[in-house]
């Protein structure tokens, strides 16, 4: 039986630097199924936030970590709440923040947006210091066929929820949108995403590319040329944008067990294989150890854009029955 852990990482960030994860979300619970989604389908859309964590065992989890990685000479730039479901999910979400602030680390959140319509989670998302918000589209069908929403969610009620958070936060506040060829990406889908971004005022925006696996077939990247003209679009409307394109690295830090830190880390973010190759060095292990991973069902090998990557498959495997895919297919599209 593997164990369920909370906080993984360090792993390399492209917008946070060395980041140590923490995933308080059971998986795969989100509010979203989206096409693109690193970590599968969702297996159970949900709405209603529910106390999945104990914030007190997350601290103590996270200070052990710290300290663990600050005996081997490793530092950390941020405790990330990146979960494989929505993190505001967590009706804990502001109690870990709270017991998280002594440890004197910066606090990001990464989060879909589409509780922010709730009082309760803008006020515990503004404890944070660092919050980036998902914002794939301005246009209603759009955002339902990429994000795959709970079926009693509604965009605009969401996108006055982030106007309405961006007027409170304090800390530094980003946007993302991942770009899907021939679903999001036409001019007119960058330019209303230009004009709302331009209300926002977010200190940066976020364009980005699905550069891993992602949880459906068809998802494509789009051209380079359609990739720069919305940067030029976003830039245009005096919005300080940034394209994440590239790969972010192999440095993977292992304070453990390296079996226990390939599987919390896979759980939100998959590797590729010349990352877990990097992390095996460090740990003075082999891969004879990914191997014992795949055997027992617990890691699981897929390729994209020609290279490896390795996931953790959850209780139930990535590929879900198809009469469930049809039930979350079917909420989502409400």
């Amino acid at each position: 039986m593997v164990k369920r852990m909370t906080v993984y990482g360090p792993v390399p960030s492209r917008r946070l630097g060395r980041s140590l994860g923490i995933n308080t979300i059971p998986a795969k619970v989100c509010s979203y199924s989206c096409i693109y989604c690193q970590v599968g389908r969702t297996s159970r859309l949900q709405l209603e936030r529910s106390p999945f964590s104990r914030p007190e065992e997350t601290a103590v989890e996270v200070a052990e970590k710290i300290r663990r990685l600050r005996e081997m000479g490793y530092s950390v730039d941020y405790l990330s709440f990146v979960a494989n479901g929505e993190p505001t999910l967590d009706a804990n979400l502001g109690r870990t923040i709270d017991l998280l602030k002594p440890l004197g680390v910066r606090i990001a959140v990464i989060s879909n947006t589409s509780l922010l319509w709730r009082d309760d989670v803008r006020q515990d998302l503004a404890k944070a210091d660092w919050v980036s918000l998902k914002v794939d589209s301005t246009r209603e069908d759009v955002w339902r066929r990429v994000d795959r929403p709970h079926g009693k969610l509604r965009l605009s009620v969401i996108l006055d929820g982030m106007l309405a958070f961006a007027d409170i936060f304090r800390g530094e506040l980003v946007t993302e949108t991942m770009l899907v060829r021939n679903e999001n990406d036409s001019e007119r889908d960058i330019e209303q995403l230009a004009r709302f971004l331009a209300g926002l005022k977010p200190a940066r925006a976020y364009l980005s590319l699905p550069t891993r696996p992602p949880a459906e077939r068809v998802v494509e990247l789009p051209d380079e040329d359609v990739f720069n003209r919305a940067y030029q679009i976003l830039h245009g409307c005096g919005i300080d944008v940034e394209l994440l394109a590239e790969f972010e690295g192999t440095v993977f830090s292992s304070s453990g067990d390296v079996m226990d830190d390939l599987l919390a880390i896979t759980a939100v973010h998959p590797m590729r294989k010349d990352a877990v190759d990097a992390l095996l060095a460090r740990a003075g292990s082999d891969w004879s150890r990914v191997a014992e991973l795949i055997a027992a069902g617990y890691l699981a090998e897929t390729e994209y854009q020609g290279e490896k990557y390795y996931l953790k498959i959850s209780r139930r495997p990535q590929q879900y029955r198809e009469e469930e895919n049809d039930v979350d297919d079917t909420e989502a599209a409400g």
